[in-house]
């Protein structure tokens, strides 16, 4: 994701904070770090699961918010049940201690699964270099936190397709996505020579994952839409496209991306799991809650299904956006949306909002969550949205 078309000292590559990017995240252990991004609710970090191979299922996950510099302990790793070390299923969540800072990004999931041609933003810790040269060595005293975009090209299953036994990994169809590292030359335009896939590259935007990136996001809209896994140096025969034929984050390298629409049900399923103190019955939903007086609580909102799936495999959806009242999104609480889905035997789940603490004397404020687009059922006749309210009770004292 550092390694960069240009020079990465350029300020095109650099990530300021409040630029949409504070929610990608540093995260070390066992002497080692990769990156991360946090997700909607706080409290979880998605990143690679190789990060842990060998070491303990601990982190500190390390901050960058217009806030400062903020690092917290996990309390809980969870890495995919598939994971073996073969380049599948490399994902991870790592549990927080606490509450993310209030002005770190949280992400919502990209679930669209063809990603084909699909530009996005790559952001990431890893080792600085460009694509002419590859990273630098030794490594920098410092952690940077950079970004560039790139494009998909393919999904790994074909490109284990064309190039059969010289790829030495054998992705699960579906589950991963190929960008390569352009730089305008049709020579080092890696799966366009490997496989027919032929695009040149973004210019000074291309960028590319290096050592550090893995787990890092790749953001569509603003979305998780990829996990960076891996990077390699293939060719087939004479055709050799990377420049150095040294795998190092050099032009005409491809690399692997763990599909989130894939695994979304993982991701989705795990997250509810965790959750401390969710309602499961109508009657233990709290419509009105504390405000705290530092960091972010969670209020949640219950979503029931009470019909009947066409059939048992069904999925079922709706879209959510949190809405103002008299509580101000970014004042009061963090502002939500994304999609909500009821996989096969489930019939209810939650969605989580954070409500922001602080010390100052107020009135009860409240704010709205309107559920709408429902797919594979419906609200009922002519409606086609609903709306939960919360209530945010001042708990700072004064006169109202």
């Amino acid at each position: 994701m550092v390694s960069t078309t240009s020079s990465y000292s350029q300020s095109r590559y650099r990530v300021s904070v409040n630029e949409g990017f504070d929610g990608v995240v540093r995260v070390a252990t066992g002497g080692h770090y990769a990156t991360g991004a946090l997700l909607f609710g706080g409290q979880a970090v998605l990143t690679a699961a190789h990060l842990f191979a060998g070491h303990p299922l601990s982190a500190s996950v390390h901050f960058e918010t217009a806030w400062g510099v903020q690092t917290l302990s996990s309390s809980q790793v969870l890495l995919h049940p598939g994971y073996v070390g073969d380049g599948n299923h490399d994902l991870a969540l790592v549990w927080l201690s606490r509450s993310a800072p209030v002005g770190a990004d949280r992400y919502g999931l990209y679930r669209e699964l063809d990603l084909a041609g699909q530009r996005f933003d790559l952001v990431g810790y890893g080792r600085p270099g460009t694509g002419a040269t590859g990273v630098v060595e030794p490594a920098p005293p410092t952690y940077t936190r950079l970004k560039a975009q790139n494009t998909f090209d393919a999904e790994g299953a074909q490109l284990k397709s064309a190039l059969g036994a010289l790829m030495g990994w054998s992705p699960v169809r579906g589950s991963q996505w190929m960008a390569d590292f352009d730089n305008g030359l049709a020579a080092n335009d890696a799966l366009g020579r490997l496989m027919g896939r032929n695009h040149l590259g973004l210019g000074l935007d291309e960028g590319f994952m290096s050592q550090g990136d893995s787990g890092g996001p790749a953001l569509v809209g603003g979305q998780v839409a990829g996990v960076a896994s891996f990077l390699a140096s293939l060719s087939l025969g004479l055709v050799q496209p990377d420049v150095d034929k040294v795998s190092n984050s050099s032009f005409g390298e491809v690399g692997a991306w763990q599909s989130v629409a894939f695994y979304q049900q993982w991701i989705d399923q795990s997250l509810r799991a965790s959750h401390v103190g969710a309602p499961s019955r109508p009657e233990d939903v709290r419509k009105a809650v504390p405000e705290g007086q530092d960091g972010t609580s969670v209020v949640f909102f219950l979503l029931q299904f009470t019909g009947v799936r066409a059939s048992p495999d069904q999925w079922l959806s709706v879209d959510y956006a949190t809405r103002d009242g008299t509580a101000k999104a970014g004042e009061d609480y963090l502002a939500t949306q994304g999609k909500l889905i009821l996989y096969p035997n489930e019939t209810q789940a939650v969605i989580p909002v954070e409500i922001i603490g602080d010390r100052v004397a107020e009135p009860d404020e409240v704010f709205y969550l309107d559920v709408f687009n429902p797919v594979g059922g419906s609200f009922g006749h002519g409606v086609t949205v609903l709306t939960g309210m919360r209530t945010i009770l001042n708990d700072d004292g004064g006169m109202w």
